[in-house]
């Protein structure tokens, strides 16, 4: 008999004549933390869908191939029969109900309860929820991620990094699991935060439990990672111990040629011009929240803000954008403008592209060149053809314009028509940036970009936001939980502590006065420029 506690052999999968999966093998042992990777669309999350026996799998004709679970080969098709065969897995997009409470989110389906009198007379269905145990149980899992917040807090409003812990939360309470499989979890998640999951999945494996990491941030590979598993374009390319690879490696194993993220190199000098000013500027954003910020953004510049999980600099933009109530004052160009006030905003040449691209972001049941067009069309009247009495939208045009698009930001599609709701987490996100320079917007706030994105799919989209601000004289505004991301592309990089705005530092300023700053010690009032 086998050790391993999960074998897949010769999983394939197509979904019509995109066949997604090839023939892949993946093998993985008790306490074992092994790692998937490979680009966005390279069919990572359908293996894994395979394994929880998602209905997306079973509704498009399943897959061939066969799993095995202790040696022995199992039938998984459905999520309920994977829970039965001690599996879970931890999903790239939220499966929450905003309603509910995080214990009662942490708890759903296995809510504990206790007798009330009539259940004996009655039948199960009359006691009552334990609210006291559910609510234990939730501060134990909530304390081993390291998350200091009240299980009683509503789900709906909280920051998607809060979100993202309170699904991990709920599959660390469960018990009996053998296998846990993680989808990009850290992709939503600050520095602190990730290095408190990361502590968290280290103690779940020598616990026995078998951690499948999937992820696009290798130094995490490289950190907690026992050996990695690398698909690219549905195929199973190599399988490396971790400890005998490197990041490099892994990167061009993943895309198939060697990647680096951008180097600043000699650009453009912004005009000392304003283009954005912002006083005593404050938003109400759940976990998010900013007090009385005074910014002042210049003309063709890109403008990095960086700062740690739940400290606000994931608010300004929302705010800006009207998402959460805001105040204060913000002149654009010698214009105030209306805060609060979403659709005034859009018509003043700004766009966003959000953190939350499935909240707020996309119309997931509606196609690509739907998505990319729609904002445009509405607001802007683009992609419009004027008939004798009426305007008609002009579908060519739409297809055409999207289709520019998915090759230049390299969406991988089966081509325009495509619902959005069926692509990779990437994928989606880059739709997302497509829909806001459709806009053809003068400022472009972009809030984590590369979020779930893989490493070459994140330096097509930096370099792109560089080559929009120096061709185009785009004022970028990008909001990142990676500092080095934005210290690779930023004019400047403002840190955003306990809401307000720490200081401003070049890019090139020493870790230690970007890690004073996130840190809150710095001499008071005190801005560095």
């Amino acid at each position: 008999m086998s050790n391993y506690v999960l074998q897949m052999k010769g999983i394939s999968k197509s979904y019509g004549s995109n066949k997604v999966l090839k023939g892949v093998d993946l093998e993985i042992l008790p306490g074992e933390i092994h790692c998937l990777i490979g680009e966005n669309g390279a069919g990572k999350s359908t293996l894994m869908n395979i394994l929880f026996g998602m209905e997306v799998i079973h509704s498009t004709g399943g897959f061939d191939g066969q799993v095995s679970i202790d040696g022995k080969p199992v039938v998984i098709d459905s999520p309920q029969a994977a829970l039965a065969a001690h599996v879970g897995m931890v999903h790239q997009e939220f499966m929450l109900i905003p309603a509910f409470s995080i214990a009662e989110n942490i708890k759903l389906n296995r809510e504990q309860t206790t007798p009330t009198g009539l259940d004996k007379i009655f039948g199960s269905r009359l006691k009552a929820i334990d609210y006291n145990n559910m609510h234990s149980d939730s501060r134990k899992a909530l304390d081993t991620l390291g998350l200091d917040i009240d299980e009683y807090t509503r789900v709906s409003g909280l920051p998607v990094g809060h979100m993202q812990f309170v699904e991990i939360a709920r599959e660390i309470d469960k018990t009996g699991l053998k296998i846990l499989v993680f989808d990009e979890p850290t992709a939503v998640l600050a520095e602190s935060e990730a290095n408190n999951l990361l502590g968290a999945m280290k103690n779940l494996a020598k616990q026995g439990i078998a951690i499948l990491f999937i992820t696009h941030r290798l130094d995490e590979v490289k950190e907690i990672g026992d050996n990695i598993t690398v698909l690219r374009d549905g195929e199973l390319v190599a399988k490396r111990s971790v400890a005998e690879t490197s990041v490099e490696e892994m990167a061009e194993l993943m895309v198939g040629r060697s990647v680096e993220l951008p180097d600043r190199t000699h650009r453009k000098t912004p005009s000392s011009e304003i283009c954005l000013d912002l006083k005593d500027f404050s938003v109400a954003m759940p976990g998010e929240t900013v007090r009385d910020i005074n910014l002042s953004i210049k003309k063709g510049e890109i403008l990095g803000i960086g700062g740690l999980a739940g400290q606000g600099k994931i608010g300004i933009a929302n705010g800006i954008m009207g998402l959460y109530p805001a105040s204060g004052t913000a002149v654009m160009e010698g214009k105030e403008l209306p805060l609060n006030n979403t659709l005034e905003i859009l018509q003043n040449h700004i766009a966003f592209v959000s953190e939350d691209r499935r909240g707020v972001g996309l119309l997931l049941d509606d196609s690509i060149e739907l998505n990319i067009a729609f904002t445009a069309l509405r607001m802007k009247k683009k992609f419009l053809k004027k008939l004798l009495f009426f305007s008609q939208k002009d579908t060519k045009q739409i297809t055409k314009h999207a289709k520019k698009l998915i090759t230049d930001l390299d969406i991988r599609c089966t081509g325009p028509h495509q619902h959005t709701g069926r692509l990779s987490g990437g994928n989606q996100q880059k739709v997302c940036i497509a829909r806001a320079l459709t806009q053809d917007p003068n400022l472009l706030f972009v809030s984590e970009p590369t979020r779930g994105i893989d490493i070459g799919a994140k330096k097509l989209v930096l370099d792109l936001l560089v080559e929009l601000n120096q061709k185009l004289g785009m004022t970028v505004v990008i909001t990142s939980s990676e500092l080095a991301e934005l210290c690779s592309i930023s004019d400047r990089v403002a840190i955003i502590t306990e809401g307000k705005l720490a200081g401003i530092l070049p890019p090139d300023a020493p870790s230690a006065k970007f890690g004073l700053l996130m840190s809150g010690l710095t001499e008071e009032g005190a801005v560095l420029s």
